[in-house]
């Protein structure tokens, strides 16, 4: 393990932690394991997709954690009409005043920032959709023959309802896959909607405190490449997500309701989450908890179910309990 991990680090570390959940509870009234999955894509260095029904507050607590982190931070509200060029940019022509010469100069667009909200993703078609898919994966951009670098770290954050058909546009698999966690915004319970109302309809206003900036974030996003995980967890990820597709699975389950499962990127993903988990947690090794935690957020939107299991109204989250509850930890 590297010798910059001590005791006093990881301390420090997992305090800064504890206050970025403070500041975002500034303004986000619980949802609390929504708050940590975010939390965990920040530190994994993922990107991650909420979905819930309107008036939960995804957009709110996407824009939260942008004030808490000292990051530049932008919002692209997606449309039918949105093009490729509204997110990436494109070249204006100017003129050197001194020469009377013309050229093309590249006007960056919004992807260009730290931390991008993409609000309501699913409300674009396709073509527009597919602009993020270098930017999400190879964290670079390119534009007629140059690469440009984006800002690091680089996060993306997606929004999406999933009651509303018209005018939305299903995210391709392919999109789907970048995408470390897909999180699932549930209705808050009584007691937290009582204080949502309380607060949202006086007169003050939560204030969100700034409480880390880009550096931090890297250094926690190196942190925790150096959570330990043991061999039998790495062979239980492997066999769960192996496990997962149906060509090879011993599973009736999964042979039955699965027409295709997880790629080598969710065992990439479930690792990486698990690590990020337990350094939230306070530990330097994750766990089977950890795995079990995060393993609907990771593998659910990479699952592509069959028409029996629309027939019999089976969702990808049953689907993994069954895995989890099948695939037998190594002795």
């Amino acid at each position: 393990m590297n010798e910059a991990v001590t005791e006093e680090n990881i301390q420090n570390q997992i305090g800064k932690l504890a206050k970025l959940r403070e500041s975002i509870a500034e303004a986000i009234v619980g949802q609390d394991e929504v708050v940590e999955q975010l939390l965990i894509g920040l530190l994994a260095g993922g990107h991650c997709l909420l979905e819930g029904v309107p008036g939960l507050g995804k957009t709110l607590l996407v824009r939260s954690l942008g004030q808490a982190l000292h990051l530049e931070f932008r919002r692209i509200q997606f449309t039918p009409d949105l093009m490729p060029s509204d997110i990436l940019g494109t070249e204006i022509l100017e003129e050197d005043h001194g020469t009377g010469k013309r050229y093309f100069k590249f006007q960056k667009g919004p992807v260009f920032t730290s931390l991008l909200l993409a609000d309501e993703l699913n409300r674009t078609p396709p073509k527009t959709q597919a602009a993020l898919l270098e930017a999400m994966q190879e964290h670079t951009i390119s534009y007629a023959g140059t690469t440009y670098t984006l800002p690091e770290p680089f996060f993306v954050l997606a929004t999406q309802n999933p009651l509303e058909q018209a005018g939305t546009y299903p995210l391709p698999e392919a999109q789907l896959d970048r995408f470390l966690l897909h999180i699932r915004v549930d209705y808050p319970d009584e007691d937290e909607e009582r204080s949502i109302l309380a607060r949202t309809t006086g007169s003050s206003s939560g204030q969100v405190s700034k409480v880390m900036d880009a550096e931090e974030v890297i250094a926690l996003q190196k942190l925790v490449r150096e959570v330990h995980v043991s061999d039998d967890l790495m062979t239980w990820i492997t066999r769960l997500v192996r496990a997962s597709r149906p060509q090879h699975s011993e599973i009736s389950e999964v042979r039955e309701w699965v027409r295709w499962g997880a790629g080598p990127r969710a065992g990439q993903s479930l690792v990486l989450a698990s690590k990020a988990r337990a350094l939230i947690h306070g530990r330097l090794a994750a766990t089977r908890d950890d795995v079990k935690a995060l393993a609907s957020p990771v593998l659910r939107h990479r699952l592509l179910l069959s028409f029996a299991a629309e027939a019999e109204r089976r969702s990808t989250d049953d689907v993994i309990e069954v895995l989890l509850r099948s695939v037998a930890f190594p002795a």
